[in-house]
């Protein structure tokens, strides 16, 4: 059966399109894009950007499967929870060829296990995850993930763990020396076990506070993304950066095209513009992290490209990417996770 628009209906849908046509809802990181980027995106293309913030992988998981898919356009999950979004079925896709700066991006990081040929997302930033020690508080040997787990007595009391399953799991599983991802009933009750005894000397948890616990001398001592390390330092805090002889995090943060996205081609439009190497430096430069585009180093500041915080040294540690767990294993995870918060 055909059904006809009354004229003022029909007005009302075109202007409600055109709306929709002018935004773009952004589900991100806090504290992880310069103001003055959004401005010149919607300067150069009359977009309206709305962005809203999560401080972890899993809260950002949660809140999509909560019902916030079809809500937002794109998000910026780390390299694991892309492929665990990609398994639950929450992401949108789309072909090289919607991207025009599809081809700047740095071929190291297009063909990635976490998003196959990037069908569903770019690369945002990279880094690496770690911790970081008040060198006036504790002067000895910081490169072990003792300094977290089994810490002297200058830092007891004094340290924040991020508010991360993902990052506390690994880190715990590198101080143990044990696989990400073990099934081995005797592993995972270790890592229990460890992280369990480990709380008594932590002062808090909290990611989004990660920084200021730091420069307020809060905590002494402090898991910690690198980025947020050296905007710590530039602060005031006399902190330095571990490169812990058992391992570390690495990851990559990325924008993925969203499932039901109101506003597809505003997100391609977006997407786009931040695969532009001067928008992306722009990022790097705000963030403190590294860009997964070429042609961006005539944009970086010196202190970026100086900072220890991303020149971890010639000899030192490997880090290591969070592995995405299947979903009968990551239920153990989810468990130890739930039993440390309590």
């Amino acid at each position: 059966m055909k059904t006809y628009l009354t004229t003022a209906a029909a007005l009302a849908l075109m202007a409600g399109t055109a709306q929709a046509e002018g935004k773009l809802s952004v589900y991100h990181w806090f504290e992880y894009m310069p103001q003055e980027l959004v401005d010149k995106f919607e300067a150069e293309t009359g977009i309206e950007v709305t962005i809203d913030t999560y401080d972890s992988n899993e809260a950002m998981l949660a809140a999509l499967k909560a019902g916030k898919i079809g809500q937002y356009d794109v998000a910026v999950p780390g390299d694991y929870m892309v492929a665990i979004m990609g398994h639950e079925g929450l992401l949108g896709s789309f072909t090289p060829e919607e991207l025009p700066n599809f081809a700047k991006i740095d071929p190291k990081w297009v063909d990635v296990p976490f998003d196959p040929a990037r069908k569903h997302s770019i690369p945002y930033q990279w880094g690496s995850t770690a911790f970081s020690v008040n060198r006036d508080v504790y002067q000895g040997d910081i490169n072990t993930l003792a300094m977290i787990f089994d810490p002297p007595d200058e830092l007891k009391g004094k340290i924040n763990v991020l508010d991360s399953q993902g990052e506390v799991l690994a880190l715990g599983s590198l101080y143990l020396g044990i696989p990400q991802c073990s099934t081995d009933k005797a592993q995972l009750k270790a890592l229990n076990d460890m992280l369990l005894n480990a709380k008594q000397y932590w002062a808090s948890f909290g990611s989004d506070t990660a920084k200021e616990v730091l420069v307020s001398g809060d905590a002494a001592a402090g898991m910690i993304y690198n980025g947020f390390s050296a905007k710590a330092r530039a602060e005031g805090a006399k902190v330095e950066y571990a490169y812990p002889k058992e391992g570390y995090v690495l990851w990559m943060d990325n924008m993925v095209l969203l499932k039901d996205a109101p506003n597809r081609e505003n997100a391609l439009k977006f997407m786009n513009f931040l695969l532009e190497p001067e928008n992306a430096a722009a990022v790097t430069n705000y963030a403190a992290y590294t860009a997964g585009v070429m042609g961006v180093e005539p944009f970086l500041d010196e202190a970026i490209k100086t900072s220890p915080e991303n020149n971890p040294p010639a000899d030192g540690p490997t880090g290591v990417f969070i592995e995405a767990c299947d979903e009968a294993t990551q239920k153990y995870y989810d468990a130890i996770w739930t039993n440390l918060k309590k």
